[in-house]
């Protein structure tokens, strides 16, 4: 059954009460408003000073944060839960409705169980037994990760850094798991660039091609040369980047019409040995020798937070909860990790994902309590260091 969380008190909710009270927020990205009232009403009753704002015009944006901090003595370490409260829009064939969150069984479903309100909710419930004297805490938690990003966690920096209140680590609650709760954490991402191919031609009957220039042609022998790059065949922390074509389009609704313009689109995932600019400069090399022209648009660089004491920390969190021995990846898509590396060493640890982004997702609820145990302790180790 639902429950009505409205009259529950976040010091004394479970983790499992606290996910269902953020799940009964409808927050399709953009995320505005009622979760955002939720959360800090989680929050501000355990200490924590609780910053919001509105960034950004259309079209992608207004976009709301929220920026918390509970400060410690003075001089003490600050350790950073980050994450966001949009979600992806549900879709049709829910067994119960994605916004009222409901248990059957030991399963906890509601659209963002695992992504990633279940995660923020065991973030809450791990703050809330963490004592103040033990270090500064903080939650950078934006309303746009599962959209075009541009005005929320890259805001929230922003504000972190005209407050002065730079984290010494940063924990992501992305549903990192894959199997069992705790068999992966990501300690790297590779970087995106999406880029936009145009061929001009010249339009004209099919019976005269003398007459025109079909820009089909360059386009393809393009892409031909663009699909057989071997940009690199991976290094220790990551796979082979990977160029795929992604889109071709000429639009032309004729059969007897040689066509004026032809496009396509290509998208590059890659890792350290390479920058988004450096790689849509090779691709414009390459295009300009076929008559086209490349316009990159870069969604994020690749970053690897080198193993060490934070992948340590953690991984001894885990192992002491679940047994696992947790294996460190850079695999998957981006993350607003790929914001977050600029101010701070950052790791990505969360749920299972395997029902992320998709109808019935749901969070087994002795997960949401052993990684509340695990956020803890990784916290409480983390703040001594």
């Amino acid at each position: 059954m639902g429950r009505d969380m409205s009259q529950t008190a976040p010091s004394t909710a479970s983790v499992a009460e606290l996910a269902e009270a953020l799940i009964a927020c409808p927050s399709v990205t953009p995320a505005m408003g009622m979760v955002f009232d939720c959360l800090e009403g989680q929050l501000e009753p355990l200490g924590f000073e609780v910053v919001r704002f509105v960034a950004g015009e259309a079209p992608d944006g207004p976009v709301e944060n929220l920026f918390a901090i509970r400060k410690g003595p003075e001089g003490s370490r600050h350790f950073a839960f980050a994450g966001h409260l949009d979600v992806v829009p549900p879709g049709e064939g829910w067994t119960s409705a994605p916004f009222m969150p409901e248990r059957r069984g030991e399963l906890l479903y509601g659209r963002g169980a695992v992504d990633m309100k279940g995660s923020i909710a065991a973030m809450v419930a791990a703050a809330r037994e963490i004592p103040q004297e033990a270090g500064t805490i903080s939650f950078v938690i934006t309303g746009d990760e599962e959209g075009p990003a541009r005005f929320g966690t890259v805001a929230l920096i922003d504000l972190m850094r005209e407050r002065g209140d730079i984290p010494d680590l940063c924990l992501v609650g992305e549903p990192t798991s894959v199997n069992r709760l705790g068999d992966m954490m990501k300690i790297g991402r590779r970087g995106s660039v999406n880029i936009f191919l145009e061929v001009e031609g010249t339009q004209g009957h099919v019976a005269y091609p003398h007459l025109a220039h079909n820009p089909i042609t360059p386009l393809v022998a393009m892409l031909a040369e663009l699909n057989a790059l071997l940009l690199d065949e991976g290094t220790d922390w990551f796979q082979a980047s990977n160029l795929e074509v992604t889109d071709i389009t000429v639009g032309n609704p004729a059969h007897n019409v040689i066509p004026a313009k032809a496009m396509a689109r290509i998208s590059i995932r890659f890792n350290d040995m390479h920058t988004g600019a450096r790689l849509g400069a090779r691709v414009t090399e390459i295009a300009e020798k076929h008559g086209g022209t490349a316009r990159p648009v870069i969604s994020g660089e690749a970053f690897l937070t080198e193993p060490g004491t934070f992948s340590d920390l953690l991984a001894d969190a885990i192992r002491t909860e679940t047994g696992i021995e947790p294996e460190l990846s850079t695999s998957g898509g981006t993350s607003d990790a790929r914001f977050l590396k600029d101010i701070s060493p950052v790791i990505e640890f969360g749920l299972c994902n395997a029902t992320m982004h998709k109808r019935d997702e749901a969070v087994a609820v002795e997960d949401l309590e052993v990684l509340t145990r695990i956020y803890r302790r990784t916290v409480q180790n983390a703040l001594k260091a």
